[in-house]
């Protein structure tokens, strides 16, 4: 299997070797049960069960998440549960709260809550039931994740930092000047406020970058097809980039400008998905943002797994750990090889440095 990554100079890794992560000791701070953070004996790594949970696996992006949680699975002798809720916030609940009520002592969960609102009962719900769980993108900015012993970590992306990346390249790609659409992803979400926030700071250091609209199409390729349709009629020429929140919106686009002959509309996204960095490599596209699909997949698995078979106590984890920013990279027409053509490092999912990608703890 081929993973989409970080540069050859900061490689990345899916194939961890199994007997790294055997060897683990027998006791764990924060272990399972339902008391909910009480010590525990250490679960064998055979009796473990790994869970990844996204919106759909139509999304490209979600899917390489849920492809790299097997491929972990896969190294640790297990397999992962795959599941998918459509970006329904009750589908994904009931979903959560039939794994919690099963045998949930050596249960790990790695789960991409579909807003910020859907969280806190996730959470919840795996304390009391005592699993180990991994969230990554959305959390409430007031909810704290080291005031839970089975929350063992969260992980995002500076959004802000990366909606203003991709902002640049655009502004750079239409000389600096021109009108701009911008689609927005699902708004009860960080990833998608902090990005917008990005784009609306990329535009202060860009004025002569005109916003000519926005409109959310919710990380949809579908519904940004859509969008894009009805804005190329509403704005017509004055259209010359279109700034995405995500590849699959992107892409999207792209289809509406290809189905309108515009073949001079600049066009970004963030995921770093295959067929966008095909698009980058072909010049359709001009930039995007990898926060490593397959590897958060994996990383959320390992980071529960480690906790849960003993080779890492939660009273070990580092405040910084508990609630982190990834690291992410910005991939345009001059460095796309590197990331198509990624270097193996099996080191990443060993227990001594799962956090290895940190940039910092979230503010």
């Amino acid at each position: 299997m081929k993973f989409t990554s970080r540069p050859t100079a900061v490689v990345i890794g899916l194939t961890l070797a199994a007997a790294a992560l055997a060897g683990c000791s027998e006791e764990a701070s924060g272990g399972g049960g339902n008391d909910g953070g009480s010590e525990a004996s250490a679960c064998a790594p055979e009796d473990v069960t790994l869970v990844g949970q996204v919106r759909n696996e139509s999304n490209p992006y979600e899917a390489s998440w849920l492809d790299g949680g097997d491929a972990f699975a896969e190294q640790v002798g297990l397999e992962q549960q795959r599941l998918t809720y459509d970006g329904d916030s009750t589908k994904q609940q009931e979903q959560i709260t039939q794994l919690l009520a099963g045998n949930t002592d050596c249960l790990v969960m790695n789960i991409l809550p579909n807003g910020d609102s859907d969280t806190l009962p996730i959470v919840e719900g795996a304390q009391e039931a005592g699993a180990f769980l991994v969230t990554q993108w959305n959390k409430p900015a007031d909810v704290n994740v080291e005031d839970y012993s089975q929350w063992l970590s969260h992980i995002t992306y500076n959004g802000v930092e990366s909606g203003q990346q991709i902002g640049d390249a655009l502004a750079e790609a239409i000389g600096g000047s021109g009108g701009i659409i911008a689609l927005q992803g699902i708004l009860d979400t960080g990833a998608a406020k902090d990005r917008y926030a990005g784009l609306e700071a990329s535009l202060d250091a860009n004025p002569d970058v005109e916003l000519l609209d926005q409109q959310t199409a919710n990380f949809s390729r579908d519904e940004a097809l859509a969008v894009t349709k009805t804005l190329l009629t509403k704005h017509g020429d004055k259209i010359k980039g279109i700034w995405a929140a995500n590849d699959d919106m992107a892409l999207g686009a792209l289809a509406a400008l290809e189905q309108a002959g515009r073949t001079d509309v600049a066009v970004v996204g963030i995921d770093a998905v295959p067929d966008a960095l095909t698009a980058i490599e072909d010049g359709t596209m001009t930039a995007t943002v990898s926060s490593d699909g397959p590897w958060q997949g994996g990383i959320g698995l390992a980071i529960g797994y480690c906790v849960a078979t003993g080779e890492l106590a939660v009273d070990d984890i580092s405040a910084e750990d508990r609630a982190w920013f990834a690291e992410q990279f910005l991939i345009t027409g001059d460095n796309v090889a590197d990331f198509t053509s990624p270097v193996v490092d099996e080191a990443d999912f060993d227990c001594d440095n799962v956090f290895s990608r940190s940039q910092g703890a979230i503010s």
